[in-house]
């Protein structure tokens, strides 16, 4: 594992590998999107306007950023070559939905999530926003998209996932096993089952659309606590355990996990991403981000 610093006070809180190399940060507590460039150890930072917080960040296909900004109640898109920013606020009368998470569509569309009750979509061909009533309430938190392109968002308080349809909007509520077991983020496999980190429960757990069968997995040490989940170009399923301080690896297919130490004390890493053969986390409490090389899949 190595280590990254990043400006001090920044509280990186999500991470996005880009495309060039580089690794984009959300530098919640100085309202910025941070750049970290590997080869140099250098970073830079985009101020993305007064009372900014930003959550979440994930990267297109033309290289700009997109970010869940909860202090201006806005989707912000960065400019990777200008470093120009564009804010998409939310519609009138939705104030306070305390922005959180991200993903595309097929249509190159940007869903997100909102704490509050909301979860919404940008389209950045019209700049539309559109924003859906969550149909359980408070709690959307993490969201993926599947290798069919069909989206998927975790419920934290609703102790939930959804499958939301990209045409419609509507979103359907699916129950894990566990009751109350805090469902925080989620990502997709390659075979488009949904790995789910169990916040309360401590657990790893993995849906499967095809067969609408759930398996799930404590993690391992006495009181765990999953809170980031990412699932590697192997399969691999990787999340952060902030009851053990720790990156943990998991394999599906012997059912073994791995634990990878983190020096921050603690280093609360509250998300996890990747690319071939590599695997990034911010520390958001000491202000690193880190790295884990693996052996890319052949």
């Amino acid at each position: 594992m190595q280590r990254f610093a990043v400006p001090a006070g920044a509280g990186p809180h999500d991470v996005a590998p880009a495309a060039d190399g580089g690794v984009w940060y959300t530098a919640q507590r100085q309202g910025a999107l941070g750049y970290f460039d590997p080869k140099t150890g250098k970073t830079r930072q985009i101020p993305l306007g007064a009372g900014s917080s930003p959550h979440g960040v994930i990267v297109a296909a033309d290289g700009a950023a997109w970010v869940t900004d909860s202090g201006l109640n806005a989707i912000v898109r960065v400019d990777s070559k200008t470093d120009g920013v564009t804010v998409f606020p939310l519609p009138a009368g939705r104030r306070g939905a305390n922005l959180n998470t991200a993903t595309f569509d097929r249509r190159g569309r940007v869903w997100f999530t909102g704490q509050s009750g909301i979860y919404g979509v940008v389209d950045p061909a019209t700049a539309e926003v559109r924003v859906f009533d969550a149909p359980r309430g408070a709690g959307p938190y993490g969201m993926t998209t599947t290798p069919d392109g069909t989206v998927w968002y975790a419920s934290l308080a609703g102790s939930h996932i959804a499958r939301v349809d990209v045409d419609s909007g509507r979103a359907d509520a699916v129950e894990p096993p566990t009751a109350r077991q805090g469902a925080r983020r989620v990502w997709s496999d390659s075979r488009g089952r949904v790995w789910v980190s169990e916040w309360n429960a401590g657990q790893v757990a993995m849906y499967d659309p095809t067969s609408k069968q759930w398996t799930e997995r404590r993690l391992p040490g006495e009181a765990p606590q999953a809170y980031a989940v990412y699932v590697d170009e192997r399969d691999a399923v990787w999340l952060s355990d902030f009851g053990a301080n720790a990156l943990v690896r998991y394999d599906p297919a012997s059912g073994q996990f791995q634990s990878f130490p983190l020096a921050g004390k603690p280093g609360n890493v509250r998300q996890i991403h990747g690319r071939p053969g590599e695997v990034w986390a911010a520390e958001s409490a000491t202000d690193h981000i880190v790295l884990i090389r693996t052996l890319p899949a052949e």
